[in-house]
């Protein structure tokens, strides 16, 4: 790739310093004397999806090819040559406190925010004041596939599987589709699907669920990811702190560079 998303991370000075001139500013969360009742011994899965075929795909592609996508998703690519480093994120969720939605260390805390994430990312096609909602009267889960993928809907209905109470579709039912659709824009599209699925909301391990579909049909409309991308890595990280155990289902490769980029 021409520039790793930790090489990025020193060009967002401008962001750590808001970031820390607000935290100076506010002071902590901390209330005087709150003692959290939690697990002191946490065990946590970091386990990831296998990304050679993205990466794969991506070092087949031209500048032109890799120029669109960007232009239409940000840097989300960058993402899945992110190797995460496990034993930091089961460090860091020992430090993470779920009433206040941040990494406390003695009286100082800090959180990832919307602006450091939309920094990492270099999204900018985007409506920040607009999030994803659910819709009112959504697509089924069939006519969403069959619309991003043009395959009929006999095949759509073949894919769609159920693991552990989540309807998805296995990402070996889509790898043919991303690697050699007639449409370069849907080839596009449907790699950014794959990203979504399996590096930025990897809840069921080898499968994109339906909830991606929904949010990815939200994305042309324009909606800003990060607060749902955010919004689901607190929710995995104070699910496996109450716990003390649990695997992490938020995007890691993210949160990773978002560490090391404050340490």
């Amino acid at each position: 790739m021409e520039e790793s998303i930790t090489q990025i991370t020193e060009k967002n000075a401008v962001v750590r310093e808001w970031s820390l001139k607000t935290r100076r500013e506010r002071g902590d969360s901390l209330v005087e004397g709150c003692v959290a009742n939690l697990p002191e011994q946490i065990t946590v899965n970091v386990c990831q999806n296998n990304l050679e075929d993205l990466v794969r795909v991506w070092n087949q592609w031209d500048s032109d090819t890799r120029g669109i996508f960007t232009e239409r998703y940000g840097d989300i690519a960058h993402l899945i040559t992110i190797r995460v480093d496990e034993q930091l994120i089961q460090a860091m969720v020992r430090f993470w406190d779920p009433a206040y939605q941040c990494f406390t260390f003695n009286q100082e805390d800090m959180t990832p925010t919307i602006e450091e994430y939309v920094a990492l990312l270099r999204i900018d096609n985007v409506q920040f004041g607009k999030i994803c909602v659910k819709e009112p009267k959504p697509m089924t889960f069939r006519k969403k596939l069959v619309r991003l993928t043009d395959m009929t809907d006999a095949w759509a209905e073949k894919q769609i599987k159920k693991k552990n109470e989540t309807v998805c579709i296995p990402w070996s039912s889509l790898r043919e589709s991303v690697l050699s659709h007639p449409d370069i824009l849907k080839r596009i599209n449907l790699f950014a699907l794959a990203i979504y699925g399996l590096v930025i909301f990897p809840r069921v391990l080898g499968h994109l669920e339906v909830a991606v579909f929904d949010f990815f049909e939200r994305l042309k409309q324009g909606v800003n990811p990060v607060p749902t991308i955010l919004a689901e890595t607190f929710r995995s990280l104070s699910t496996c702190r109450r716990v003390g155990k649990g695997r992490f289902i938020g995007c890691a490769q993210l949160l990773n560079v978002w560490i090391l980029s404050h340490f």
